[in-house]
């Protein structure tokens, strides 16, 4: 007769527990991509001069992406000196030292400890009727309360703890990224800023002059006090528009030194800015002279009506050429993506500790060392001490307190599986927008310089027949108002560009490449 074998495979099971311990969270496995296999916009992108491929390993560091050396240099001040960005880092050392604290209950805490104990005993208690004084000194070396990790509950803990670090530095990455275009963005609406007070300042220059001529004529009696009255208009609505301009600029230079996190030197603030103010500065001209009154002081000769507009500076930023149909998993490099699945990763550690909770847990505790009733004799021979005390602690009831948290951990699972997807979605949409923008930006710059260059040749010969008599004033002001709504639309246009290039950059997820080491003891 064949004796059963004894070893059964709930011994195994324990043997195995015993021997390496077990892992009950859930084997975890990415979820599948929520969104098209690849990002490409509706629009065919036109070919630009210029343009830099998208290298494979995603786009290139900021330090190439910005070509402007001012530019380049601002961004690095804000880098040292934001404060938000400075919080994001200080949270990385934060979540860095939990982490160490949870990574600590993985190994026992070792503790030296000496004690002395002098105590003496009454008359009535002893039995020789006698007072009885003793003495006890110790030393001892130990631990307690050692947590032996079968179910795997600390070593999830510690999963999660380190995934949540990794979160952390993710948003560390993220709000780096959204520093470096926001400040690049700040640094082009100043340029845009100073340009468009140029292009009003300019507009009431060439108003101005034209109220001093029609003013003249009206002393001469060649035109009629309504042309008059409308040329005094024009030339109000450009000073109110002047003087807004001077405003905008002022607080996007303020806006500019709050992202920095100090004031940024005229040296490094783009050339238009230094343009304008070095106008404001001079000495006052018939552009920001109040209209004169009714003398007959002499006019200055006739100029251009046209306002000049000036040329917009070199590109600030590098153009990346995306391919026609980009992989949608490059959208898992985004710092904003990777954070969600790293607190996806952690929210399934955290199954694995609430479900050890359902099982038996082993704690020990030890001590050697000496003791005697003299300090004296405290390390002599025979004196020596130990002691052993394992504990096993078996759940039986708990009210649902267990199966509450396990639930309340597969909730949480749940969630930030919901937020993982709604991440990759979020960032194939503002892909996809930039795309879309980027598709017909080339197309509306070069629609809207014709259509200045159109509105400009209309000025000059709404103004030439005015002056020929041919034509009421009328037609003179729809020309101008048409003219500068249209030059401030290319300067808006013309800004809109250089902004779709840093957002391309962003959303893309900037540099690849993470700069911050894991934990000591992380993997």
């Amino acid at each position: 007769m064949t004796r059963p074998h004894p070893f059964t495979p709930v011994t195994a099971a324990l043997a195995c527990a015993l021997l390496a311990g077990c892992n009950l969270a859930p084997r975890y496995e990415a979820p599948p991509l929520p969104v098209p296999d690849t990002v490409a916009s509706p629009l065919p992108q036109p070919p630009t001069a210029g343009a830099v491929a998208l290298p494979d390993g995603g786009p290139m560091a900021w330090q190439d992406f910005v070509q402007d050396a001012r530019l380049r240099t601002v961004v690095e001040q804000a880098l040292a000196n934001n404060r938000d960005l400075r919080v994001a880092v200080l949270a990385i050392d934060k979540a860095r030292a939990q982490y160490g604290v949870v990574q600590a209950d993985r190994f026992p805490t070792v503790n030296a400890a000496g004690a002395g104990n002098r105590s003496r005993t009454a008359d009535d208690l002893t039995a020789v009727g006698r007072s009885n004084t003793t003495s006890q000194y110790s030393a001892t070396l130990g631990f307690s309360s050692y947590e032996i990790d079968f179910f795997g509950r600390v070593r999830n803990l510690n999963d999660a703890a380190l995934q949540e670090f990794l979160r952390v530095a993710e948003n560390r990455r993220s709000v780096q990224l959204s520093l470096v275009a926001e400040v690049i963005g700040a640094w082009l609406t100043l340029d845009a800023d100073a340009r468009r007070l140029q292009l009003a300042r300019e507009t009431l220059r060439t108003r101005q002059q034209a109220l001093e001529l029609t003013q003249r004529s009206h002393e001469l009696g060649a035109s009629s006090g309504l042309v008059l009255a409308q040329a005094q208009s024009a030339a109000d609505t450009a000073r109110v528009d002047a003087a807004a301009f001077v405003s905008q600029l002022a607080r996007s230079r303020n806006a500019l030194a709050l992202l920095v996190g100090s004031p940024v030197p005229p040296a490094l603030l783009p050339a238009s800015v230094a343009t304008v103010e070095t106008a404001m500065a001079g000495p006052a001209t018939a552009a920001t002279q109040p209209s004169p009154g009714t003398g007959t002081a002499d006019v200055p000769a006739p100029r251009s009506p046209v306002p000049a507009l000036a040329d917009p500076a070199a590109p600030a930023t590098a153009l990346l050429a995306v391919p026609a149909d980009v992989p949608s998993s490059v959208l898992l490099r985004r710092p904003d993506v990777r954070a969600a699945e790293h607190a996806l990763q952690g929210a399934t550690a955290n199954i694995g500790a609430a479900r050890a909770a359902f099982f038996p847990s082993i704690t020990l505790t030890a001590s050697v060392g000496t003791a005697s009733n003299a300090l004296s004799g405290l390390f002599e021979g025979g004196n020596g001490t130990w002691a052993f005390a394992p504990q096993i602690r078996l759940p039986i009831f708990d009210a649902g307190r267990n199966q509450a948290n396990l639930r309340v951990a597969e909730v949480t699972r749940d969630t930030a599986v919901a937020q993982y997807e709604k991440a990759i979605q979020t960032a194939f949409r503002e892909v996809a927008d930039a795309l879309a923008e980027r598709a017909t930006l080339t197309e509306r710059l070069q629609a809207q310089g014709s259509l200045v260059q159109a509105t400009q040749r209309t000025l000059q010969l709404s103004d030439a027949r005015f002056r020929l008599g041919a034509d009421n004033y009328l037609a003179v002001l729809d020309a101008q108002r048409t003219l500068y709504t249209a030059q401030q639309a290319q300067i808006t246009l013309q800004l809109a560009e250089q902004v779709n290039r840093v957002t391309l950059y962003k959303v893309l997820g900037g540099a690849w490449t993470d700069p911050t080491p894991p934990p000591a003891g992380g993997s």
